[in-house]
């Protein structure tokens, strides 16, 4: 994984979408700031910026992931290897459906994902020193491109999807008594089953993680 490093930009994921758009670099690429003016986060909301917090996005080929990987699964199965690779540095963060990490009970980042041409785009925010109000840190002291080196080191075995899920649906019940946000729906997922694909069910009705 190529990664180029920036001081400042308005935002990780929309300056690599332009890269992969206009056919600039070779993938997988990825990028990363120090600080970012006009972060994206879930449901198009703003992510906001603190300094040396994790400012990451990384472009794969499609035909690059894993064969049983379906891509509304996407967000679940990056996010979880994340997730894991924090735990594995002693941390104990986990990951709220779909693809929100949490510390207990306060959020610390997040994770979209999104189809550019013939390829997948990740866009992670995580609060590495310092939070907004309403949220929290990583629970561990970590430099930021040592994580980044162990994560995409665990991204490149490329775990199958089945492998990856197996071990998420054992957490989900960590979800119990927290809520997630569908169109303008506010859903409480302690009503919710998993399914296999990593959608929910909520009376009957299925529900995909569309970030």
């Amino acid at each position: 994984m190529q990664i180029l490093s920036l001081e400042c930009v308005d935002s990780t994921q929309k300056y690599l979408k332009k890269l992969v758009l206009e056919d600039k670099i070779t993938l997988p690429y990825a990028v990363v700031a120090d600080y970012q003016t006009d972060g994206v986060g879930s449901r198009e909301n703003k992510w906001n910026s603190i300094k040396n917090n994790l400012f990451l996005s990384f472009a794969i080929p499609l035909n690059e992931l894993p064969k049983d990987l379906k891509l509304e699964s996407s967000s679940i199965y990056f996010s979880y290897i994340l997730k894991e690779t924090l735990q594995e540095l002693g941390s104990f963060v986990w990951l709220k459906w779909p693809n929100d990490f949490y510390i207990n009970d306060k959020k610390i980042g997040g994770m979209i994902t999104n189809i550019v041409k013939d390829s997948l785009i990740c866009g992670v925010g995580l609060n590495l020193v310092n939070s907004p109000d309403d949220f929290a840190k990583l629970d561990i002291a970590i430099e930021r491109d040592f994580l980044l080196q162990r994560y995409f080191a665990n991204i490149k075995k490329k775990s199958l999807w089945k492998q990856v899920f197996s071990k998420y649906k054992l957490e989900f019940y960590k979800n119990q008594n927290f809520y997630t946000h569908d169109k303008s729906l506010i859903i409480f997922l302690g009503n919710a089953t998993l399914q296999d694909d990593g959608s929910i069910v909520i009376n009957g009705e299925r529900i995909y993680s569309r970030r």
